[in-house]
């Protein structure tokens, strides 16, 4: 199993409704996130913005493009961007670059 954790910064104005939005994400969503491989993901938000995701899965990649597939990702993806900094033109899940893992204690 692959653990992935990947940063990004969700705009100060926004943390509220952020919140908001992740304690209610559509029946459809986790349901698409589930059949492609993404498994004991969270989300961590710190009071700056500082977002923190981690994830475990067989293949990020193969994940990644099952996400990329799906019908329901490309409106979260649009609905969810306004909330990023920094995120060049990207949709949010194309700016989630994995970290890489230096040390782990199983």
């Amino acid at each position: 199993m692959q653990r992935v954790c990947f940063l990004l910064k969700v705009r100060q104005d926004r943390l509220d409704e952020y919140r908001e939005r992740h304690a209610a994400v559509w029946p459809e969503m986790l349901q698409a996130l589930s059949a492609t491989g993404w498994h004991n993901y969270s989300l961590f938000l710190r009071e700056d913005g500082l977002l923190v995701g981690y994830l475990e899965t067989e293949d990020f990649a193969a994940a990644q493009a099952g996400m990329e597939a799906a019908e329901v990702n490309a409106r979260w993806q649009k609905e969810m961007a306004p909330f990023f900094e920094s995120l060049d033109g990207a949709r949010p899940d194309e700016a989630m670059k994995p970290l890489t893992e230096v040390f782990h204690l199983a």
